[in-house]
């Protein structure tokens, strides 16, 4: 399977090297193919850079690894997205961390899907910082992703991801749970910036 990831930043990078590290076909897609070339450079095998559309094109499986700001726009001249499953890892926050930006009766990743109705939206990844994407930042510990969506299979998809990068996926039920999921990301960066813990903490949801 062939996965694009939009974005060039921490989380894209982060996400770019994973996956090519799980022998997966990563396409970087960024708006200066330049940049999505030279990350994909430095990863090496399994990885290539791209444009865009090139990379919306190639791909069976799109990470949306952007800002949610940026994410509209990007959707808007993507070409056809029919039944493309879009990963929104996302969390809609304020330019100074503090506050969430959607919320309560809708979610970045609801948002998303209306701009890309054709789309097959998964909410998921949005509590888990760059730092623990490499399997070795975990130091053997089993990271919960919840995944939210409304595609059975779509969702499968992203929880076999999730498995295969060596996180446990929990199901979160329909996308419209994206509501929920967004807070606990925004509490996950209030722990790892401003209440001292740092950027190795993520969320578990434990059954007891």
């Amino acid at each position: 399977m062939k996965i694009a990831v939009i974005g060039t930043g921490n989380i894209g990078a982060a996400y770019a090297r994973a996956l090519a590290e799980a022998k997966y076909e990563v396409v970087i897609g960024h708006r200066e193919p330049g940049k999505a070339a030279a990350v994909a450079q430095e990863i090496g095998s399994n990885a290539e850079g791209s444009g865009i559309v090139a990379a919306f094109k190639l791909a069976d499986l799109v990470l949306l690894a952007l800002p949610y700001p940026a994410i509209a726009e990007v959707l808007a001249g993507a070409g056809d997205l029919t039944s493309k499953v879009l990963v929104d890892v996302s969390n809609p926050v304020s330019a100074d961390f503090q506050d969430l930006t959607v919320g309560l009766t809708t979610s970045a990743a609801e948002q998303i899907q209306a701009a890309a109705p054709s789309a097959r939206v998964v909410k998921a990844f949005n509590t888990i910082f760059a730092a623990l994407v490499p399997a070795q930042a975990r130091q053997s510990k089993q990271l919960q992703v919840f995944i939210a969506g409304d595609d059975a299979a779509a969702t499968a998809q992203v929880s076999k991801l999730a498995k295969t990068l060596g996180f446990a996926p929990v199901n979160a039920g329909p996308l419209c749970n994206s509501r929920f999921l967004e807070p606990v990301g925004m509490m996950n960066i209030q722990f790892g910036f401003f209440l001292g813990v740092g950027p190795s903490t993520a969320p578990a949801w434990l059954h007891i």
